[in-house]
């Protein structure tokens, strides 16, 4: 079995930066780390693989340092890292990232399950995996909080919703998207750190995959950010002091007026 788990490097959450001309995050020079929900889709290969056997890959896309949330993840127990990284990718939206990524799968060739995380933590928009999805003609299964039953041919997920879950059927191969409830990831050996370290990480370029240039980086994206600003700071509001009980008598009061203006 075959399990591709993909992967995004995004900056740390204290050191995002914009760049002024293009309205795209600045991933050069900045700290960064391996998206927090994609850990939770690494965790869940890694379990695939222990109790069906195979093998795991790691593939992302994204400037040259993204080698290292690679070699981060070959270090909890992935067997090979993928880099799709070339100058053309820069800017891409969800829907061109979504087609790069899909060609570098394409690429990789025969493969069960394909994992992401439910959705990046720098632009929060969970499209790209099933993205990749509609760009592959695959079946998907989202917000994956528990995988009942899996074999060589089909898939039984339990997907979270907003009020319970459901259970969704579906034939191999499959993407799915998972959510933090789904396990807790492990910790990297010092056996696996090691072995990160002279690990080989394939990198692949637009020409590699045999992209085509109107489809890849900021030409190719649909999505154009015009502009960007700072939310101006609320005005108003109210402190309500005191002891507990009077505090919640002046907000119930405060919240009936407002029920009773705004049925006016």
């Amino acid at each position: 079995m075959h399990i591709i788990v993909c992967i995004k490097q995004v900056p740390d959450t204290t050191d995002v930066k914009i760049d002024p001309k293009t309205n795209t995050l600045m991933r050069e020079g900045v700290a960064a780390i391996v998206n927090p929900f994609d850990m939770y889709a690494v965790e869940e290969a890694l379990r695939l693989k222990e109790k069906h056997g195979g093998t795991v890959t790691a593939l992302t896309m994204g400037p040259p340092q993204a080698e290292t949330a690679l070699r981060e993840v070959i270090a909890m127990g992935v067997d090979k890292g993928i880099l799709l990284s070339d100058r053309a990718f820069a800017g891409s939206d969800t829907w061109a990232t979504s087609y790069t990524i899909a060609l570098g799968i394409k690429k990789l060739g025969d493969f069960s399950v394909i994992l992401f995380g439910k959705q990046a933590s720098d632009g929060d928009t969970a499209q790209v995996g099933p993205g990749v999805a509609t760009h592959l003609n695959l079946p998907q299964i989202t917000y994956v909080r528990k995988i009942e039953e899996m074999d060589d041919k089909h898939i039984v997920a339990q997907r979270l919703l907003e009020e319970g879950h459901e259970f969704v059927e579906s034939p191999l191969p499959c993407v799915l998207t998972v959510v933090k409830e789904i396990n807790q990831p492990r910790l990297a050996s010092l056996k696996g750190k090691m072995n990160a370290k002279k690990a080989v990480i394939v990198k692949w370029t637009a020409q590699d995959l045999g992209a085509e240039a109107s489809k890849i980086g900021l030409d190719g994206s649909p999505t154009k950010v015009v502009k960007i600003f700072t939310p101006a700071p609320r005005q108003g509001g109210q402190v309500l002091t005191g002891e507990p009980e009077e505090v919640v008598r002046k907000l119930a009061e405060s919240l009936k007026d407002v029920v009773i203006a705004s049925a006016k």
